[in-house]
């Protein structure tokens, strides 16, 4: 199962390396895009549950490192949604 990385920076401008297990997120993001704070959350869990569903259904077990990452996602996002709701996450690119 191809893996990709995705390199993300935060409202307040700090940087991450993002994690997916299946190609999927590639579908739901693209390269040097802003999205809500909102939106970026949604469309991570959406993603990433494909994504570990797609492990489950090959290996029989989810994927732990994409439910991991995913939960990385919403606690961080929740701590910039208490600044301000008019947060914005950029996907910057995507990392082979």
């Amino acid at each position: 199962m191809p893996e990709i990385r995705f390199q993300i920076a935060w409202p307040d401008g700090s940087e991450e390396i993002c994690y997916s297990p299946s190609l999927i997120v590639q579908e739901y993001f693209t390269e040097n895009a802003d999205y809500d704070l909102a939106d970026f959350v949604e469309r991570s869990r959406t993603s990433l549950t494909i994504a570990s569903d797609r492990v489950l259904a090959k290996y029989g077990r989810p994927c732990g490192l994409a439910l991991g990452q995913l939960q990385t996602i919403e606690l961080k996002a929740a701590q910039y949604q208490q600044l301000s709701a008019q947060s914005k996450v950029k996907v910057i690119r995507f990392l082979n």
